[in-house]
């Protein structure tokens, strides 16, 4: 089919390429292609004899008209027409008939055509095109931006695309070409798109399929099976398309030097940059605290940058910054005893909110975790902490999905919910090593050493003769719904550092009663725990999961006596509560106390809990909250906590935490 002269042209060939609409927006004639390749002169050495195969149409174009060119599968000709005649009308339902062998025919109509705008004329797009019952698809959808070829993908079968139905008037057509010549494209959702315009570099990577297929026909000595007509039309659309062609193929070596240079310019090709906002307003209610507290706005920051090496591995250098400071509770007589570097008392840390924990740098940066983690083989992995180490870091599973986010802002709201005290036990630099028993994880061993002043040489400081926590666990998961950890720590904390402190140091301390934390401090003592935990979780159903922990700290005051410290809770996480990513949870437990003591008080008779002003009453840690997944990378977390006798005291009035946490996350 000639078309020499017609340059503005509106070309519809459901027969060979599906649904296809190509546009030109200049008179001229075709220009010659100068790197004509291989398939081209095959075409054009098969089509020498066939130079009128369905007839030619050659007719000039009126001043503000457009013609327009479908080539259309027939059933059979119109009563009375000659062969090569031009039907007036093929509605859009026709299809062709699988008995039927495809023919061809050709509709010409000189439609009015409006002035092109300039956005139109660049992109070689009119700006009105024709409506026809054809092809429906108005300018304003034609897009006018760069190539969206990258989501195409090589399609089988008609059957893999899921919008196209055996009902679809050009369902035949696409048949066809998926089946005979196998160069039909579509989007990575198995999506074929027939009811949108495309783009003419959408068209030109089509075509270049459909060439690649007939040149291997060609090669194979199967030109047979290559209909004239078609190579009449091939060989059209190669020249109309030669540009974008030819544009596609630079584009992508552009690509390819631009991906290099990256690669040898970027700081790192390993490192990802991982981040984390927390805002919160919280305020603290009950009668002996309101008059100590106001609410209160604060944030922490993380920044995390996380480097591979080997693909496996994985390099924390992570800094934070915050401005939150511990709500004010007061009722143990040991508050007195026991202040930080700043002079301020410390009380219970119960219901103390997650945001705290490397959060009280007055918004100064600070580089809070330095540590690399390296697998060797499958089973075995090595993990070494220059500062900022903690269990939770190197431990196989602290066993408490949902609630566990490592002190961030996904999970739950407090630091006794998120995981078992047991891993707040000391912190800092040192090293761990995991054992795997097989390639499936089913059972683990982890051991693990962190020493909270191992930078400082001094007397009863460093890496062995300072504060320390020497943790072992074996993690048993038989499957994915149930697992099971086992715990020891062995640990030694002078006076000044508390035992549920991550190694922070200064009497700070994250969960638990005074009592249960600082009383050696309080009495200026050494002391060595050695503590026994379990934990477990168990997923009843899908959006339902149980996880429980329970632990014993056996304390030794060194030269003056001993002492018990219990603690155990509860959780119920309701993942995906009402819209996937959202989070419901509920938590009740016991925060670490100081169940007995026994001290050796002034060296005249020993002290228990009642001589020494305290007490040993349950106080009782209820939590609730419910994550709302507004966005991937933004969440608002409303919770409440519920203390009653804080300080293990019934004395003390119970007190209410509430909070909204916002999080941005990235």
């Amino acid at each position: 089919m000639a078309v020499n002269g017609l340059r503005n042209i509106w070309f519809v060939a459901p027969g060979l390429f599906g649904i296809v609409l190509i546009s030109s927006n200049a008179w001229s004639a075709p220009t010659q292609n100068p790197v004509a390749t291989s398939t081209n002169q095959s075409i054009l050495a098969q089509t020498t004899a066939v130079d009128q195969a369905n007839g030619a149409v050659e007719q000039r174009q009126p001043a503000g008209y457009v013609v327009e060119v479908e080539v259309i599968p027939q059933q059979q000709p119109p009563p009375g027409a000659e062969t090569g005649a031009i039907p007036q009308h093929v509605p859009p339902t026709v299809e062709a008939s699988p008995q039927q062998p495809p023919g061809y025919g050709v509709e010409v109509e000189a439609i009015p055509q409006q002035q092109p705008s300039h956005a139109a004329e660049t992109e070689m797009v009119p700006q009105s095109p024709p409506q026809t019952a054809d092809v429906e698809q108005p300018a304003a959808e034609l897009p006018v931006h760069a190539p969206e070829t990258e989501g195409l993908s090589q399609v089988t079968s008609v059957s893999q695309l899921s919008d196209v139905r055996p009902t679809d008037w050009a369902f035949q057509a696409l048949q066809s070409l998926v089946e005979r010549y196998g160069c039909i494209v579509g989007y990575p959702d198995k999506t074929y798109r027939g009811d949108r315009a495309l783009t003419r570099y959408e068209f030109a990577a089509g075509l270049n399929a459909c060439l690649d297929k007939i040149q291997e026909l060609i090669a194979a000595a199967t030109t047979d099976f290559v209909k004239r007509e078609d190579l009449e039309i091939i060989k059209k659309l190669q020249e109309e398309f030669t540009a974008e062609l030819a544009s596609l193929r630079g584009r992508l070596d552009g690509l390819e030097v631009r991906t290099a240079t990256l690669e040898k310019q970027q700081f790192s090709t390993t490192t990802k940059l991982v981040g984390e906002a927390i805002f919160a307003i919280s305020d603290l209610f009950g009668d002996q605290v309101d008059d100590l507290n106001n609410t209160v706005f604060q944030d922490r920051v993380r920044i995390d940058l996380q480097t591979s090496f080997t693909g496996r591995d994985i390099l924390h250098t992570r800094l934070a910054a915050g401005n939150v400071e511990q709500f004010l509770i007061r009722g143990s007589t040991l508050s007195a005893f026991v202040v930080n570097s700043a002079g301020q008392q410390q009380g219970t840390a119960e219901g103390t909110l997650t945001p705290r924990i490397n959060g009280q740098t007055d918004n100064r940066v600070v580089l809070d975790r330095l540590d690399y983690t390296l697998p060797v083989g499958d089973r075995l992995k090595l993990y070494v902490a220059a500062t900022g180490g903690k269990s939770q870091h190197y431990v196989h599973s602290t066993v408490n999905p949902y609630f566990e986010d490592f002190d961030g802002g996904k999970g739950s709201i407090s630091a006794f919910s998120q995981e078992s005290p047991i891993y707040r036990i000391g912190g800092g630099a040192g090293a761990a090593l995991e054992v795997s028993v097989n390639d499936r994880k089913t059972v683990t061993l982890t051991a693990g050493y962190l020493a909270t002043h191992a930078d400082n040489p001094g007397a009863g400081q460093g890496l062995l003769n300072g504060d320390y926590a020497a943790l072992g666990q074996l993690t048993i998961t038989p499957s994915d719904a149930f697992q099971i950890g086992l715990t020891y720590v062995h640990a030694y904390h002078t006076a000044g550092n508390s035992i549920f402190s991550l190694g922070l140091g200064d009497n700070n301390f994250f969960t638990g009663t005074l009592p249960a934390n600082a009383i050696h401090t309080a009495f200026g003592l050494s002391a060595v725990t050695n503590s026994y935990g379990v934990e477990a979780s168990l997923k009843l159903a899908p959006s339902l999961v149980l996880n429980a922990f329970g632990g014993y700290t056996d304390l030794k005051l060194l030269g003056s006596g001993n002492g018990e410290i219990w603690y155990y809770g509860l959780g119920l996480a309701l993942p995906d509560l009402f819209k996937q990513g959202n989070l419901g949870g509920v938590m009740v437990g016991v925060e670490p106390y100081l169940g007995r003591v026994n001290a050796a008080g002034f060296g005249l008779r020993d002290l228990g809990l009642r001589d020494l002003g305290l007490r040993n009453d349950t106080s009782l840690h209820i939590e609730g909250f419910y994550k709302f997944q507004v966005t991937d990378n933004i969440s608002i977390t409303p919770g409440v906590i519920w203390v009653t006798a804080p300080d293990q005291d019934n004395a003390n009035s119970d007190y209410v935490v509430g909070t909204i946490r916002t999080t941005f996350s990235f």
